[in-house]
């Protein structure tokens, strides 16, 4: 796949690079029975209160049903289609199965159109085939894992993710995530064989504001630029450099906190960090 770039006629376009994606999608129109129009909520709960800043406006945006289960097992399904969706960064692929039934999945590398995929116990570990971590070979990249067994794929799903299974001890195996994390998983949770998709994805330049607008992110003020009864941080003679700790507009702390959950004891199973000591981030 390739980054397409145009003829620089304004700036936002000579700085900007889009993914040709005609190389890769066969069609630009979703399934209707596994779709549902997507609510925007602008940021806001249920009580109108702004819980996540810079976000509103945006295009509309049609949602798919993503099967991250991938639990119909035994029954062997055809690759209808590789389509975009304006949800995640990776592709996803119409499958059908020999019942008549359709679902979604994520897209990885080397699957095709009229391509076989099937998931179960014991299947061969090919591309898009879906089994147990117990039943993968050791080295073997895969994606879509789960956390916890039937919960769904929860790691790994972005565009050219791929993690590797490392070892199996006892009931756990080891697979290190693309950010170079190393964590213990139980052998029963789900994973699907390959590397995710539009890989190119990194290298793509947004290049001007209004695009980023198009997405839905609003433009993002750092607390020291805007006004007293705006931020804490804000105020003060010339370019002041905000006078206390970091914060957020209702003062909580922004570093040097645990933001990990307590009762969610999911960071005891980490045996090598993503990053280390000093806060750099490590490199497979």
């Amino acid at each position: 796949m390739a980054i397409k770039t145009y003829k620089p006629t304004s700036p936002g376009r000579r700085y900007s690079s889009v993914i040709d994606y005609r190389a890769v999608l066969t069609t630009d129109k979703p399934e209707k029975t596994l779709c549902k129009r997507l609510r925007k909520s602008g940021g806001r709960n249920h009580h109108g209160r702004t819980t996540c800043r810079f976000r509103g406006g945006g295009a509309r945006r049609i949602y798919r049903f993503i099967d991250f289960n991938r639990d119909k097992d035994g029954i062997s399904a055809e690759v209808q289609s590789v389509e975009y969706d304006p949800n995640r960064n990776c592709f996803i692929s119409l499958v059908e199965y020999e019942d008549g039934e359709k679902r979604y999945i994520l897209s990885p590398r080397g699957l095709n159109v009229n391509s076989k995929i099937i998931s179960g116990e014991n299947v061969e570990p090919v591309v898009g085939n879906a089994m147990p971590l117990k039943n993968i070979p050791v080295g073997v990249a895969v994606h879509n894992i789960e956390m916890n067994p039937g919960q769904g794929g929860k790691l790994v799903r972005s565009a050219g993710g791929t993690a590797r299974v490392m070892a199996k001890e006892g009931g756990w195996a080891t697979i290190i995530l693309p950010s170079g994390e190393m964590r213990m998983v139980r052998v029963e949770c789900r994973a699907t064989i390959g590397q995710l998709g539009n890989s190119d994805y990194q290298n793509v330049r947004i290049g001007k504001a209004g695009r980023k607008r198009h997405m839905g992110r609003r433009p993002h003020v750092r607390g020291k630029a805007q006004n007293p009864v705006s931020h804490p941080m804000g105020g003060g003679e010339g370019r002041s450099n905000g006078g206390r700790h970091p914060c957020s507009p209702t003062g909580r702390f922004a570093k040097g906190g645990k933001t990990r959950h307590k009762k969610k004891q999911s960071g005891k199973r980490i045996i090598r960090r993503r990053k280390n000591n000093r806060g750099e981030q490590l490199v497979l």
